[in-house]
């Protein structure tokens, strides 16, 4: 089963939208990529390896003007996965060390970072990387040095070889056009669901007068049309919004589920006008990237909106421990950054998966790791999930898509408090996201 969402959009002042990712049988955490001894047997086998150490960089737009929470979750998820693992052996003996880079959320230091990296420090690989603006693509690709499980904030993982996407892709990615010849698809799964388990037919989309929040808007508001929604899209001024005006005309068109392509501040304001103005939603939907532990604080003023708050995602839920690799993931976290405890998130989730299939690739490779070899195994036809966290992918070139395709998604809900009486958290609201599936069309668009 492939998971066919849009791809991610990004406001610039805004926020970051995530799309489709998979899955293969789960395994524990201390799977083959622990545990071997160095030795005469470990050799300097290709750029980034010793017979005692192996070098892997992450780039960050950690202080972008989007603020340093906004973009920084993979990297702590990534870093604490390394820890866990040097602790536990290392990867064939080798310990694994990490250069982080901070691009400022600028080009022109994504492109400096990728150099250091690649030029100075002599990383191997790249992984879990989140980038507003990821210029060095073309250098990281130019220098065939594999890329494993970064975030889609543009459409770089769906142009350049040697680049793997968090979320898989079947495009071309030969260098020249993003996906088939410039188009991308999207699927309709995420619509799919809430019609059917919210009997929801009206949807509303908000978005930004800013032209990537409003070329997300349109996806959102297509996908809706094709699932059979009256949709009603509203727009607002980026300097000065009036979430007031927007709460009464989804009064007036008797709005039940709302989407938008709006930052946590936009989609705050929204939630406290929506309260103050009384109206009530079946679902107020977000996305994997705003699928976080801050929730509670975020929308403390809106607490009509917030009890409606659903995300969905192509990854588990981070607070579903009874799930191994969730599990280790989550003691991981506690034991290496304890003071993320408040601030969990789902991409800090799919940081540590993104660092986790790097690391399947490269065990893969046995003592003598190369790039080459590792690529491989990310060019393999079958389906990875990072030990269960992802909803099954690859990186297969296919042709362009038509007619229906299978999507799954995994979704949660908002709850202020656990059964137990803990503090709050997201509860997830599918049996299985790996059958949480639906024969969907795919539906083109321009990005």
């Amino acid at each position: 089963m492939r998971c066919r969402a849009a791809a991610a959009g990004l406001a610039a002042a805004a926020l970051l939208l995530a799309g489709c990712g998979t899955r293969l049988p789960a395994r524990d955490f201390a799977a083959p990529t622990v545990g071997a001894s160095a030795g005469a047997g470990n050799p300097a086998s290709d750029t980034g390896v010793t017979s005692s150490q192996l070098r892997i960089g992450i780039i960050t737009s950690l202080t972008s003007p989007l603020g340093t929470e906004v973009l920084s979750g993979p990297r702590y998820g990534a870093l604490a996965f390394f820890q866990a693992l040097n602790a536990a052996g290392g990867l064939h003996g080798r310990t694994v060390q990490v250069f982080t880079c901070d691009d400022g959320g600028s080009g022109i230091g994504n492109q400096n970072c990728a150099h250091q990296l690649i030029d100075q420090d002599q990383v191997f690989a790249l992984t879990a990387g989140s980038s507003l603006d990821y210029a060095g693509a073309p250098y990281v690709s130019g220098k065939a040095v594999p890329d494993v499980g970064g975030q889609p904030i543009g459409t770089e993982y769906d142009r350049y070889p040697h680049l793997y996407g968090i979320y898989g892709s079947n495009a071309p990615r030969d260098g020249r056009s993003v996906g088939w010849d410039g188009t991308l698809y999207q699927s309709t799964e995420v619509y799919r669901f809430f019609k059917q388990r919210l009997n929801a037919d009206r949807a509303a989309v908000v978005a930004y007068n800013q032209a990537d929040s409003l070329s997300y808007a349109r996806q959102v508001a297509q996908g809706l049309a094709a699932e059979g929604y009256h949709v009603l899209t509203r727009t607002l001024d980026l300097a000065l919004p009036a979430f007031q005006d927007v709460a009464t005309a989804l009064a007036a068109d008797h709005t039940q589920v709302l989407f938008d392509a709006l930052d946590t501040r936009g989609n705050t304001g929204l939630c406290q006008a929506l309260d103050a103005a009384g109206v009530h939603l079946a679902a107020k939907v977000t996305n994997v990237q705003n699928w976080v532990q801050t929730v509670s604080r975020d929308y403390q003023s809106a607490p009509g909106c917030r009890s409606v708050l659903w995300a969905t995602s192509a990854s588990r839920n981070y607070a579903d421990t009874s799930y191994p690799a969730v599990s280790a993931f989550r003691a991981a976290m506690h034991r290496y950054y304890p003071d993320r405890e408040p601030l969990l998130s789902a991409w800090e989730l799919e940081g540590w998966a993104a660092a986790q299939w790097l690391t399947d690739a490269i065990a893969s490779c046995g003592a003598a790791p190369t790039r080459a070899c590792a690529e491989r195994f990310m060019n393999r036809p079958q389906t990875y999930d990072a030990h269960g966290l992802l909803i099954p992918t690859d990186f297969t070139p296919e042709p362009r898509p038509s007619g229906l395709t299978r999507a799954c998604l995994n979704a949660a809900r908002w709850q202020d408090t656990t059964p137990g009486g803990g503090p709050g958290t997201w509860v997830t609201q599918v049996p299985d996201m790996d059958t949480n599936c639906f024969d969907v069309p795919q539906l083109a668009y321009q990005p």
